[in-house]
């Protein structure tokens, strides 16, 4: 995935919103809070960082091509940073993506949840 094409399905998300900040990263929120962040390496290729489960990390931190995203995962925090992947992954990014989206509006407050009109059926 281009990092043109990760904006294009980042925007497709309802509510969501961007900025561009930390060294030119294309960073992606909703309801204010970070759900995924693309960027472009030190070696050229974009790099992709997502929030996702508990199961999920542990999962995807052993598979080539992912890794625990630097700062964020040294914190604690369950985030992955999808780096030097083949177009193949492309499917699973977006599924990943998708998942930390949902993560995030999940952790909204209700009354945000609800302006946003984000996961009343839950």
């Amino acid at each position: 995935m281009t990092l043109d094409e990760f904006n294009h399905f980042c925007k497709a998300l309802p509510h969501t919103t961007h900025v561009v900040q930390w060294g030119n990263s294309e960073v992606w929120k909703v309801g204010g809070k970070v759900f995924a962040i693309g960027s472009i390496g030190k070696d050229g290729h974009p790099a992709f960082t997502f929030k996702t489960s508990e199961q999920n990390y542990y999962f995807l931190e052993e598979k080539p091509g992912y890794r625990p995203a630097p700062y964020l995962a040294s914190r604690g925090m369950k985030w992955i940073q999808q780096y030097n992947c083949d177009s193949n992954e492309d499917e699973a990014l977006e599924y990943y993506l998708s998942a930390s989206f949902k993560l995030v509006s999940l952790g909204l407050t209700k009354k945000m949840q609800k302006e946003l009109g984000l996961n009343q059926s839950q």
